[in-house]
C-alpha cells in the first residue's frame, strides 16, 4: 500500500512539474513518494524473509514428546503430597492513582502545552478548561503533572523578553498578571536575566 502511495506521489510530481506549478514542492513531493516507495520496498523484503526463517508450527508439534500424567498411569508409585504455592496478590502503587479516560487525556493536553510554554498554575487549568476540560479534570491534571512553578516562571519570563522589551518591575508585573505569585515572578525575572 505504502508503495502505491509513493509511486502515486511521484506521479503527481511529475505532472506538477510538467504543468509549471511550484518546483520546490513537486520535488519535495517526488522526494517524499520515492522515500515512501522504498521504505514500503524494504519493509515488504525484509518482513518476507522474516515469514520465511520462521519454522512452522508442524515442526514444533513433531519435536515436542508426550509427557505421561502421573494421575493417568495405573502402576505409578504414591508420591508425597505437595503443598499448593500460594501465588502473592499484586499490591498496588499508592502514589500512581488510576486515571480516568479524561484525566489521561487531560494530564497529556497539560504536558503537551507545558512543552511548548511556560504556564503559571492557574494559567495552565484556564487553558484546559478552555479545551474544554471540567474544571475538575483539568485541576487533576495540572496537579498529577506538578511542575516546577518557579522553572515556568524563567520560561515565560524569557519568552515574554523574546518578543518584547520590559522593565524588571514592568516584566514582575506580567508574570503575575499570568497568574504567578510575586515569588515566583521574581525568580523568573532574576532567571531570566534581570
Amino acid at each position: 500500500m505504502g508503495f502505491l502511495l509513493g509511486a502515486a506521489a511521484i506521479v503527481v510530481s511529475i505532472f506538477a512539474l510538467k504543468k509549471q506549478q511550484n518546483k520546490a514542492l513537486s520535488i519535495i513531493g517526488m522526494g517524499l513518494g520515492g522515500l515512501a516507495a522504498l521504505t514500503s520496498s524494504i519493509t515488504t523484503i525484509l518482513l518476507i524473509v522474516g515469514l520465511a526463517s520462521t519454522p512452522s508450527s508442524q515442526s514444533f508439534d513433531s519435536e515436542l514428546e508426550p509427557v505421561a500424567s502421573p494421575s493417568a498411569s495405573p502402576t505409578s508409585t504414591p508420591t508425597a503430597e505437595v503443598e499448593p504455592t500460594q501465588t502473592p496478590e499484586p499490591v498496588a502503587e499508592p502514589d500512581k492513582p488510576t486515571l480516568t479516560t479524561s484525566q489521561s487525556n487531560a494530564v497529556q493536553s497539560g504536558e503537551s502545552y507545558l512543552d511548548y510554554t511556560g504556564f503559571s498554575r492557574s494559567g495552565l487549568i484556564d487553558q484546559l478548561e478552555y479545551e474544554g476540560y471540567s474544571t475538575a479534570d483539568a485541576t487533576f491534571a495540572v496537579d498529577f503533572i506538578a511542575p516546577d512553578w518557579n522553572h515556568q516562571a524563567a520560561v515565560t519570563a524569557e519568552a515574554y523578553l523574546d518578543y518584547s522589551s520590559f522593565s524588571r518591575q514592568g516584566l514582575i508585573d506580567q508574570l503575575i498578571y499570568e497568574g504567578f505569585s510575586q515569588a515566583q515572578a521574581e525568580y523568573g525575572v532574576s532567571e531570566a536575566g534581570y
